[in-house]
């Protein structure tokens, strides 16, 4: 029952989004490289590797779980960015940017886990 993760939308939308992330947190300051941008890229990338982790696992349960936890990786990936605006580490412009991707990112995540609910 293994899936191919990289044909699932919601792991090429967390894909793009930690691209993204990876991106713009190069201009965080030195002193945050063990802080905020680590915690942002932890974040950023778990969404994906759970997307990828749950595709392949046996069953419909074990899946749901792991998107679970890629769900709520999202939701600290939200938090920090705001965070990071907020600390004018990242420019409202750059902030406004990255938040239609966020939400993307969401909306493929939960109608994924919706799918995968029917299933069970």
């Amino acid at each position: 029952m293994a899936r191919n993760y990289k044909k699932i939308v919601a792991w090429q939308r967390g894909h793009e989004l930690t691209l993204e992330v990876y991106r713009i947190t190069q201009s965080f300051p030195a002193e945050e490289k063990y802080g905020l941008t680590s915690q942002l890229r932890r974040a950023a990338y778990s969404v994906p590797v759970n997307i990828a982790e749950g595709a392949g696992r046996e069953t419909h349960k074990d899946y749901l779980r792991f998107l679970v936890i890629g769900l709520a990786s999202l939701n600290e990936v939200e938090y920090f960015l705001m965070l990071a605006r907020d600390l004018n580490y990242l420019s409202p412009e750059n902030h406004i940017e990255i938040s239609p991707k966020v939400n993307s990112t969401f909306a493929t995540l939960r109608g994924l886990m919706k799918a995968v609910k029917k299933e069970l």
